[in-house]
């Protein structure tokens, strides 16, 4: 296999791993707290058996749209959507974890969690805990949870310290390695959720896209086949 094809393969490599995370969006673009991805595209120089080089084509960092998603009245009691910056605390089995998915529940134990069953916590990371006879429950902007006028806890909402090194874990879970901070002035709506952030009319553009672009690949490497057979075949006769 000659240079030009390793060089061409590296870029539809890349062009099929962006078409499976651009079908992975528009799968997802109905998921509440759904932050887009993408990915980039890089080069590298890499050296060859002829004491040269060649370029090639790598897709392998993945980028994270943190662009508002739609804030969608629901009426629901602990629904809760973060108008800016910021994401709620969860504790997860494999740790602590971040989201914007905020349709939560009361589970029987009066743990405030998510859909799937995760305890959502506070800024210093215990759960928040609702009280089974809790009444005209009210969760104002600043994530304080009152019932009756009484203050019975508040809802944590942290920033990540670097956003750009959070790892996607499952759809709406982030693994935020280098830590987070609390927001000081964080803003909920209850009653709220927020909608995925997907753009589907983009990511449907984006697909055409990459799918010409691949199909445009392959016919390149048909056509280069069919070239070196031509020559293999004139030097052989």
């Amino acid at each position: 296999m000659g240079i030009t094809h390793y060089t061409t393969l590296s870029r539809q490599r890349g062009l099929m791993r962006e078409m499976q995370m651009v079908a992975n969006n528009i799968a997802n673009m109905a998921t509440t707290g759904y932050r887009q991805q993408g990915v980039i595209f890089s080069e590298y120089i890499r050296g060859t058996d002829r004491d040269g080089s060649v370029a090639m084509s790598a897709a392998h960092v993945r980028n994270t749209s943190l662009a508002q998603g739609t804030l969608t009245r629901t009426g629901g009691q602990l629904d809760l959507a973060i108008e800016g910056e910021g994401f709620f605390l969860v504790q997860t089995p494999a740790g602590e974890r971040l989201t914007r998915a905020g349709a939560f529940a009361s589970s029987p134990a009066g743990d405030l969690v998510t859909q799937d069953g995760y305890p959502v916590l506070d800024s210093g990371g215990a759960p928040v805990f609702v009280p089974p006879d809790a009444t005209d429950l009210a969760i104002g902007q600043d994530g304080t949870m009152s019932s009756n006028g009484a203050p019975i806890g508040q809802i944590g909402v942290v920033q990540p310290i670097d956003p750009g090194a959070m790892v996607r874990e499952g759809g709406v879970l982030f693994r935020a390695d280098a830590g987070f901070d609390p927001v000081e002035a964080p803003r909920l709506r209850q009653g709220f959720v927020e909608s995925s952030n997907v753009d589907p009319v983009l990511q449907i553009a984006r697909m055409i896209e990459v799918q010409r672009a691949y199909e445009m690949g392959q016919n390149f490497l048909q056509r280069e086949d069919e070239r070196v057979r031509a020559a293999i075949k004139a030097l052989s006769t």
